[in-house]
């Protein structure tokens, strides 16, 4: 008698799953930023030009004490050199 035939090991296919097609994002379209325009600082009112040639005109004028950044202050005029003229 012959011996039987080798026996072949099977392996179970596994049925191969779906293929699943993954739509691709939609193009991205770039949207234009609009240009901020640049807003302009109002005007600084502009103060009337006064010049008074010592303290005593700044005081006959009722300024004095003339300070840092008002018509008619000058460092000359500000001895102690604080800001605040014809003290």
């Amino acid at each position: 008698m012959a011996p039987p035939p080798p026996a072949t090991l099977q392996s179970p296919i596994a049925p191969t799953p779906p293929s699943v097609t993954v739509a691709p994002d939609p193009p991205t379209v770039a949207v234009p930023t609009p240009p901020v325009a640049a807003v302009p600082a109002p005007p600084r009112p502009v103060a009337p030009s006064i010049f008074y040639p010592n303290c005593a005109a700044a005081r006959a004028a009722g300024a004095a004490p003339l300070r840092c950044g008002e018509p008619g202050y000058r460092p000359e005029l500000d001895r102690d050199k604080d800001g605040i003229a014809c003290e």
